[in-house]
């Protein structure tokens, strides 16, 4: 049995390492791709297209996320982990053929919107564990996400425009779509975790632990999940979670939008005079500080603080390191920003899985279905998802018009202010109770 929990746990941090790589394996092209599209039509806004397409995944993943989870509930976590990966093979493929922006538009929604399979992963996981090791597993599937987003990121790079660096590419398909190759790679990335999946993953959720109800039509099973999952909002502690969630999510996405802006600022204007390369190993580094907070540190520091205390501090960490972004030795930046990133990323990768963790045993403890239950928390981090990166255009644009001296710190400022909000609201969290799953597959 413990030989099948592992197996299992390798396949779900491989499900969720490839969803990250096919979430960061754009965003060194997308904004090439827009460009390229957008000429083609004669269309000028391209930063406007640019936002509207990184918007259109997290948006899916929080209208999608509460429905795959309650549906996970209903028939098992398998089967919605299968129909993510194929999805993703699917999407992954079109949008590096797009011919027009409103098709790359199209399968970035439906991309975000099959990605449904961290928060079942999240929930299988916390099927099959019992309480002391539940934390650490949550954090083995974070350092998969930590990696897929480090990776990802640098694929994207390496495998754009091949028919411009390697004569074998020449005068092929690759030539004509320039961002193919990166798409494609993920995409059979995604058929091999399938076949995986598909002959050695087992199902976590038994059938008498299923909610099994009326038939309805699909209509109305998609409003009762979501009504489900929003009224969680209303039940205690669910809904000072929730907003635990969205505020740290809220802050730490808005620093996705103006950290490079602040970083590629010429010296004499306040930033650091970063290259391209600069902000990419930067990028490198946030992702292995993650990996090790998630991967190695989570389990250690949860035995000695527990999940709670972990929330707290990790709000405060991050809060911290977002507000010294902007406030370094710019002669010699870079012990400074290096320093600044580790408590980034270590408090992000902290929160996460302590997030993750505390869900899980809220919702042992009320007796509610699990999917439901990280399918409505995964829910809420996307809507902040959404909110952040435009939230953060807005105010550096506002900022930048207004003549203020250091205006560019007022937004790092501001997601201090948010992970401030995020600490309070933890505080107030109740302590748990952890108890075992009703069946446990792994001991």
């Amino acid at each position: 049995m413990a030989e099948n929990g592992s197996r299992a746990l390798a396949i779900l941090f491989l499900v969720t390492f490839i969803d990250m790589i096919g979430f960061g394996i754009v965003i060194p092209f997308l904004t090439y791709l827009v460009e390229d599209l957008a000429q083609a039509k004669g269309i000028s806004a391209v930063g406007l297209w640019v936002g509207i397409i990184m918007t259109a995944y997290p948006f899916a993943q929080f209208i999608a996320a509460p429905i795959w989870g309650g549906l996970s509930d209903r028939i098992g976590r398998r089967p919605i982990l299968l129909i993510g990966l194929i999805g993703n093979s699917v999407m992954f493929t079109v949008f590096g053929l797009a011919p027009t922006l409103l098709v790359a538009l199209v399968a970035r929604f439906f991309a975000g919107f099959f990605n449904g399979n961290i928060p079942v992963a999240k929930a299988y996981i916390g099927d099959v564990s019992s309480p002391d090791k539940l934390a650490g597993r949550m954090g083995l599937i974070g350092a998969a996400f930590g990696l897929g987003f480090t990776v990802g990121p640098f694929l994207g790079g390496e495998l754009s425009s091949p028919a411009l660096r390697w004569e074998f590419f020449q005068g092929t398909i690759f030539e004509t779509f320039p961002y193919l190759l990166p798409c494609l790679f993920a995409s059979i990335l995604s058929v091999i975790s399938l076949v995986i999946a598909i002959f050695w993953l087992e199902e976590s959720l038994p059938e008498d632990r299923r909610k099994v109800g009326e038939k309805s039509s699909f209509s109305q099973n998609f409003s009762k999940v979501f009504k489900e999952s929003f009224d969680l909002f209303k039940v205690s502690p669910f809904g000072r979670l929730m907003f635990t969630v969205m505020f740290f999510f809220f802050g730490f996405t808005i620093m996705h939008a103006v950290f490079i802006l602040y970083t590629q600022m010429p010296v004499v204007e306040g930033g650091l005079n970063f290259s391209e390369a600069d902000n990419g190993r930067i990028f490198a580094l946030i992702g292995i500080f993650g990996i090790i907070a998630q991967g190695v540190l989570i389990g250690p520091l949860n035995r000695r603080f527990g999940t709670k205390k972990l929330l707290v501090y990790s709000s405060v960490i991050t809060g911290i390191g977002l507000v010294l972004v902007p406030l370094g030795d710019q002669s010699n930046p870079w012990p400074y920003i290096i320093l600044v990133c580790a408590l980034i990323a270590g408090g992000n990768g902290i929160f996460q899985p302590s997030a993750n963790t505390i869900a899980t045993e809220y919702a042992r403890e009320k007796d509610l279905e699990l999917g439901m239950v990280m399918g409505s928390v995964g829910a809420a981090g996307a809507f902040a998802r959404v909110l952040g990166p435009i939230t953060g255009g807005v105010i550096w644009t506002i900022t930048e018009r207004s003549g203020l001296n250091y205006w560019y710190t007022i937004v790092f400022a501001v997601c201090g202010l948010l992970m401030l909000l995020a600490c309070i609201t933890s505080m107030r969290l109740p302590a748990t109770k952890a108890k075992s799953p009703t069946q446990s597959k792994v001991n």
